[in-house]
């Protein structure tokens, strides 16, 4: 994709996000979206084909750029100058939740927020699908994998939204020790015999 098209996709992306704090999905046109990103109807459809493939694309860039982020903690954004990046996945998604790249936040608890927090529980899925059951973290019991990396994931986005409605009163490192305290009995639940 040349910068073109990669500038009138993030007009597009910026304008639908626009419009998502405002009202919801489904009373948004795409009428809407073009005239707030001042493109063409013509270029809109070169890019996506409907409404529901946009907001299809903007999850997996919004998401998978969190996740992948979080996954590979060498993708700092700058966040650890002092060279000290966590060692906790979970606080490094934190970290880049806080930064709120592209309002993610606004759209987690938005009027469409269930739209997001789907595609958000399951880009964590597979988070922790790599970061734990391929790394022998998770497993070794009767508890279906799919089971746990489940609970895990709600977990994760319950305690998110808990900490967006409170504010973000609790710094990332905060949040990960509260969170790792009650997910690391899980985790060690599934090493023994049941």
């Amino acid at each position: 994709m040349d910068r073109r098209q990669q500038k009138t996709r993030a007009a597009i992306f910026q304008a639908f996000i626009e419009l998502l704090a405002r009202k919801s999905y489904t009373r948004i046109t795409v009428q809407e979206i073009i005239d707030l990103a001042n493109v063409g109807r013509t270029t809109f459809y070169a890019h996506f084909e409907t409404k529901d493939d946009l907001l299809k694309a903007l999850c997996e860039t919004l998401f998978g750029h969190i996740i992948s982020s979080a996954a590979d903690c060498v993708h700092t954004h700058g966040l650890y100058s002092d060279g000290n990046a966590p060692e906790s996945v979970f606080c490094h998604l934190l970290q880049h939740l806080q930064e709120n790249d592209h309002n993610i936040l606004d759209l987690l608890s938005c009027e469409s927020s269930e739209i997001f927090l789907r595609y958000f529980k399951d880009s964590l899925n597979e988070l922790i699908q790599t970061q734990f059951v391929k790394q022998g973290k998770i497993g070794g019991t009767d508890i279906p994998q799919d089971f746990l990396i489940n609970h895990i994931s709600g977990s994760f986005v319950e305690m998110v939204l808990w900490w967006v409605k409170g504010r973000m009163k609790q710094t990332p490192e905060q949040l990960d020790l509260y969170f790792r305290a009650v997910i690391e009995p899980i985790l060690l639940f599934t090493y023994r015999e049941i």
